[in-house]
């Protein structure tokens, strides 16, 4: 498949992946494969050969997106005896179900437990208090690169996901992310397209090969509440319990419009052009999951800001990459618990868990250049609440 060029957007990518697929007749049932995560011709095949990749061998609890072409992988999971967590589709009744197919399964039964219709009828839901450990997540995606980004349907889900299982205490820094792809759909994703919280892959199936992709871009730690609205909030009741839980735990799970910094919350990521109204991701696919800190960050043993302050990056010429920013940021020794990037409005904020943490930085950061540039480093807000400068 031609490679994509360097200014498309998300949406350009996925909507030439789908038509690609049409075309040339890559897909199986459901057809078209246009808004969906498509189900790639050889996706069963892809999905039982998993069986013999030592990374599932040493897997016990699996959880598993309930996309047509990752149904192999399910059954793959079902006939190993090992735990198949499976998310409820769009969160509508809670995070996800644990798939229990009955005494003595017939092989029949396990392939219909496998499929969407067998998930809804041999499944047991499991609460946020559950104690699991999910050793392997596999997601399904539109586009992945080798790099390990991925490009889902547009509408969050996967990294919510990701960000809930995280604040459950599901997954840890061990746990492995998969996609399975057609060889199709790896190709070339612009890093200016991704943000510090978009879910990436460890390793990409195809019926063709394993790709590792030693990824480096950390995944999401948590759930970036401040991005999250009240309407998001009513409309999805395991999120709404999750919020409650944090609350009591006393930690910040101020919403959209909460905060006095909330006038940060709402920027695109690097002027992503996606849109998908009162969906998970909408204000050009600003998601709700949380960056995971950097090793030796500021936060809390959880992952969590204490008292915040904020660092404001300007003139950041474009076409820079967020990882030429943070690599020179571990030049001048400063590592904020929080990276959040806008890199096609030129600026990036660094959060810190209080004041004389960000002032530090702050002091360290006088000088600092990018591609021949000086940048425009001072504090994005003072503790009595002046919000973010804008770009000069």
């Amino acid at each position: 498949m031609e490679q994509m060029g360097s200014s498309v957007s998300k949406w350009d990518i996925r909507n030439k992946i789908w038509d690609y697929m049409e075309t040339n007749n890559l897909a199986d049932f459901p057809r078209p494969v246009q808004h969906r995560i498509p189900n790639f011709k050889g996706s069963l095949q892809t999905g039982m050969s998993i069986k013999t990749w030592e990374v599932f061998d040493q897997a016990r609890e699996v959880k598993v997106d309930p996309d047509k072409p990752l149904e192999g992988i399910r059954l793959s999971v079902l006939q190993a005896r090992k735990t198949l967590l499976v998310p409820t589709p769009r969160l509508r009744t809670g995070l996800f179900n644990r798939i229990v197919p009955p005494p003595g399964a017939t092989k029949e039964t396990l392939r219909k437990c496998a499929t969407s219709q067998g998930v809804r009828d041999y499944s047991a839901p499991v609460g946020l208090d559950a104690k699991v450990h999910v050793d392997l997540i596999v997601v399904g995606s539109v586009a992945v690169s080798e790099k390990g980004w991925r490009i889902g349907k547009g509408e969050g889900f996967a990294d919510m996901e990701y960000a809930m299982m995280v604040s459950m205490g599901a997954i840890g820094q061990d746990t492995v992310v998969v996609t399975a792809v057609h060889d199709c759909q790896v190709v070339d994703i612009q890093e200016q397209l991704l943000d510090d919280h978009d879910l990436t892959v460890d390793y990409i199936l195809t019926p063709t090969r394993i790709i590792r992709t030693e990824c480096k871009q950390p995944k999401p730690w948590g759930i970036m509440w401040y991005k999250i609205s009240h309407e998001t909030l009513k409309k999805i009741p395991v999120l709404k319990s999750l919020h409650c839980k944090e609350k009591r735990e006393g930690k910040d799970v101020c919403l959209q419009g909460e905060r006095p910094d909330a006038s940060l919350a709402g920027k695109s990521p690097r002027g992503a052009r996606d849109k998908f109204p009162g969906s998970i991701k909408s204000q050009g696919e600003t998601s709700l999951a949380q960056p995971r800190p950097e090793e030796g960050d500021l936060s809390d043993a959880k992952g969590h800001l204490k008292g915040p302050a904020t660092v404001y990056v300007g003139s950041i010429p474009l076409g820079t990459r967020v990882s030429e920013l943070k690599d020179a940021l571990r030049k001048h020794h400063v590592t904020p618990a929080r990276l959040t990037w806008h890199g096609a409005q030129r600026q990036a904020f660094l959060g810190y868990s209080d004041q004389s943490k960000a002032e530090e930085a702050l002091a360290a950061l006088q000088g600092l250049a990018l591609q021949g540039g000086s940048l425009r480093v001072e504090l994005a807000r003072s503790q009595h609440g002046k919000v973010a400068p804008r770009p000069r």
